[in-house]
């Protein structure tokens, strides 16, 4: 008995050792069979923040520190299996504090050949969290931010966080970010401002979108992601705290890609759904993305909750449909079944 005991524990250490190994070394974070259908979630790994642009044929998702890794990033060609890569950008800027970096919410833009990653990462000199941008030959990184000085910083409101870059139909460069107010008890807006055609510099002075104003926001408004979907603009986002259940999405229609910008009244659009398990705990941070077919979906965050009901330290990669009723956006989710997965293909 004593001896299968023994057994026992080390084929538990060997597996933990080996899932680390995978993770550290880059491998498969997901197992899902092509059958055509997925199942969320699309990653059961620690990956906050997703946000996924497609390159090539390959999908690369990007996600907020973890996994000894500054800049997490995945690649697919079905947008249901994954492999998760190492560090994208290994190196950090000498404006941020190395003793606690705090590097959140990747997103990459793709100019020609080369792709521009925006990320938020703490100030060494006030404490407060700004938006930085990084330059790379590929999507995998390394992500180098040469500067000395943040792209994109509002100490007195908080800091900035969540920077989301948009590329308008005619080309025109945006860059949307929110402003870290909560952290200061203070009120926090979603802002947008007009790049320079390289992606690394600004025009104008930045507009103030919306604030945390409706109910279901509470304190927060976060994680802006303008959309242009039939030659309407539509600018999704996430409100309240993270960490609970009242984390939700929403949206707001723009007349332009810095407003005016009207909240929608059916919000949230996309919520945690508690009736019944496996609870969907904190639905957010999302991403918008058009498959191969045209239609849209959106990928964002969800607790793991474990067997005993508890919430995990794991916010895991979902993905539904997002649907256009009457031009208004409609997310058939969260989606708990299996469900046909995007097409990622071209038809023959």
């Amino acid at each position: 008995m004593m001896i299968v005991r023994i057994g026992q524990r080390w084929g538990r250490w060997m597996v933990g050792l080996l899932t680390a190994l995978l993770l550290v070394a880059g491998g498969n974070v997901t197992a899902q069979e092509a059958t055509g259908m997925l199942q969320n979630p699309v990653m059961t790994s620690n990956f906050p923040d997703p946000f996924l642009l497609q390159v090539d044929g390959v999908w690369y998702a990007y996600a907020t520190q973890s996994s000894g890794r500054n800049v997490q990033v995945a690649t697919s060609t079905d947008l249901v299996n994954w492999d998760l890569g190492r560090d994208a950008m290994p190196g950090l800027p000498s404006w941020v504090r190395l003793s606690r970096p705090d590097v959140w919410a990747p997103e990459v833009l793709q100019l020609g050949g080369q792709f521009l990653l925006y990320f938020t990462a703490r100030n060494k000199d006030h404490g407060a969290q700004c938006v930085g941008v990084a330059v790379s030959d590929s999507p995998l990184g390394p992500f180098r931010d040469r500067g000395d000085a943040p792209f994109v910083c509002q100490p007195e409101e908080g800091g900035s966080i969540d920077a989301s870059p948009f590329r308008d139909a005619d080309g025109t460069l945006y860059l949307y970010w929110k402003n870290d107010g909560n952290d200061r008890s203070l009120p926090t807006y979603l802002y947008g401002q007009q790049m320079t055609p390289d992606g690394m510099g600004f025009v104008g002075e930045p507009v103030r979108l919306i604030a945390n104003h409706q109910p279901w926001t509470g304190p927060v408004v976060e994680a802006p992601t303008m959309w242009l979907q039939d030659g309407q603009y539509t600018l999704f986002y996430s409100g309240n705290v993270y960490a609970g259940d009242a984390y939700a999405v929403g949206y707001a229609v723009c007349e332009t890609p810095l407003g005016p910008c009207v909240e929608a009244e059916e919000n949230p659009i996309l919520a945690s759904d508690m009736s019944r398990a496996p609870l969907v705990v904190g639905p957010g941070h999302q991403t918008v993305i058009r498959d191969a077919a045209g239609e849209t979906w959106i990928v964002y965050h969800v607790w793991q909750i474990s067997s005993a009901g508890l919430r995990t330290d794991t916010r895991q990669m979902w993905l539904d449909r997002l649907d256009w009723v009457d031009g208004r956006p409609v997310v058939s989710g969260p989606t708990r079944e299996a469900q046909p997965a995007p097409v990622t293909a071209p038809a023959t």
